[in-house]
């Protein structure tokens, strides 16, 4: 497979961020420190480029580049000048050929990870984690997230315990004070995007009119915010996202050279990936031409912790779209098997369809089946799998690859006339487009409010995304989705998620070091 350069297949479409798991990094950084972390007998025979071809950030030796990511605070070593092999895909970037949005950690905060009395704006402890995520964020990012205390972090009691916050007015009130100190203290470095929280329709509208004046010239001369990122219910539903970006314009706030940039936090569906393309370019002809759209999830890399592997792009006119993920080859009979992955796997029947990418192209199905019956690993024991951490972070490379090709491939189908069902109105065969395209051309702020409210009956078709912690949209108002309903999956299903790792993800991926023969 010849490499493809991702960034300039991208052309309008609403930018896919991969959340970078600290795991993948972690390879392709220590790496770099010793160059035989990974023995060259352990690397797939087809590898050329080493680790360093995982790093689809370096356009010169990965083998496949893609210049746009996130990573969040909440996994990272903040302190910049301390050593952080682990993290060198990140610091040591060439800054002039890669974008990466900084996530400043809410998400901990919410978790009850980062401790503090959050709605006391002088608790040393909280005072210490702003002044330590703002720090690493103008050190880092080219863009990133206010830190905000997550409307939903007084729905759990390990949440209230370790935050002190205890209502949806708290969580508002501590964020403001977040945002008063990111203010006074930022350096200009990296640009700041305000982000909207709220589990519902009420407490959206709320969040975004007392939070409005951050990204307010007038209310911060040199020193507001440059945009917005989408949480909560905003992500979650379709009618209120586009009444809050039709707001924002009316309010004077998304203005050219001011307000650029506004990302929509944890967006793993294809349909809605459509949605925001539609929604860009309605804004860049009718209000803003600089403004850009980006999202974020980290499915391809929760994939692979949850031992899934993407398989096939399924785009059909007319069907529900999805990127399938099915459970990966694991059988210690395939360790000394040196035909090619994808030979393997659709040979033996372990998959239908199966997609290579640039990385899974150069790989022997042993490349991921290391073990062979009776190895041990290096703590001296017989494990069940057939994998090594390496086998993770080589699917995690193949499954971020595959992500970003639907993405992609599925602005250009819709844009060739090809249509998933969702968006597509039964009665007329009107399609998201069209009406969004209307929306932005209104002309004025009451009448495309009219119409997005005149449209709620096709909104109510639209599935929003999920999560522990997030609805799913008016269709299937305050219910909790699972994994199943995100992607088209075999069994196993898998947890349900925030786009995060959560405790348990995380703990499972430090513990396949104990598996790993390479260390």
């Amino acid at each position: 497979m010849d490499r493809i350069d991702l960034t300039s297949n991208q052309s309008d479409y609403a930018v896919f961020l991969p959340a970078i798991s600290t795991f993948y990094a972690t390879f392709i950084g220590n790496q770099r420190k010793d160059p035989n972390y990974i023995p060259q007998s352990r690397l797939p025979a087809g590898f050329t480029k080493d680790v360093e071809g995982l790093n689809y950030l370096d356009n010169s030796n990965g083998y496949f580049n893609y210049r746009w990511s996130l990573y969040s605070a909440g996994h990272a070593t903040l302190d910049l000048n301390k050593p952080a092999p682990r993290e060198a895909m990140l610091r040591d970037r060439d800054r002039s050929k890669s974008f990466l949005l900084g996530d400043s950690g809410g998400f901990q905060i919410g978790k009850g990870l980062w401790e503090g009395d959050w709605k006391d704006p002088n608790c040393p402890r909280a005072t210490k984690k702003r002044a330590e995520v703002l720090s690493w964020l103008d050190g880092i990012a080219d863009y990133g997230m206010c830190l905000d205390v997550p409307a939903w972090v007084a729905l759990s009691q390990k949440g209230r315990e370790k935050t002190g916050v205890n209502s949806y007015a708290e969580a508002a009130a501590a964020t403001r004070n977040n945002n008063e100190y990111f203010i006074r203290n930022r350096n200009g470095n990296c640009k700041l995007l305000n982000v909207m929280q709220g589990e519902n329709h009420t407490e959206a509208d709320d969040w975004y009119n007392r939070m409005k004046d951050f990204c307010d010239p007038k209310a911060y001369p040199g020193e507001h915010f440059n945009g917005w990122a989408l949480g909560g219910q905003n992500t979650a539903d379709i009618h209120l996202a586009l009444r809050r970006i039709v707001q924002i314009m009316h309010d004077g706030l998304l203005e050219k050279g001011k307000h650029d940039w506004m990302h929509f936090l944890g967006t793993s569906k294809l349909e809605w990936t459509l949605l925001l393309t539609d929604i860009q370019r309605g804004v860049r002809k009718h209000h803003n031409e600089n403004f850009t759209i980006s999202f974020d999830c980290a499915s391809p890399f929760l994939a692979t912790a949850n031992g899934q592997i993407y398989t096939d792009i399924d785009l059909q006119d007319g069907k529900k779209w999805v990127y399938r993920m099915l459970p990966s080859v694991d059988n210690k009979k395939y360790a000394t098997d040196n035909r090619k992955l994808s030979d393997a796997l659709l040979q033996d029947g372990i998959f239908k369809k199966f997609e290579d990418s640039p990385i899974s192209e150069l790989m022997q199905v042993k490349d991921v089946c290391v073990y062979k019956p009776g190895d041990l690993n290096k703590i001296g024991k017989e494990g069940r799998t057939s994998w090594d951490s390496f086998s993770y972070a080589l699917q995690m490379g193949h499954n971020v690859w595959m992500h970003i090709q639907a993405v992609q491939r599925a602005n250009y189908e819709k844009d060739n006339g090809i249509w998933p069902a969702m968006l597509v109105r039964d009665m007329d065969k009107q399609t998201s487009t069209d009406i969004i395209s209307e929306i932005f051309a209104a002309g004025s702020h009451s009448r495309s409010m009219e119409l997005i409210d005149e449209h709620n009956r096709f909104w109510l078709q639209i599935v929003g995304r999920g999560g522990a912690n997030s609805n799913t949209g008016k269709k299937a108002t305050n219910a909790k989705t699972m994994f199943s309903q995100l992607f088209e999956v075999t069994e196993p299903v898998v947890e349900e998620h925030d786009d995060e790792f959560n405790d348990t993800e995380i703990d499972n991926l430090e513990k396949l070091e104990e598996n790993d023969p390479l260390g």
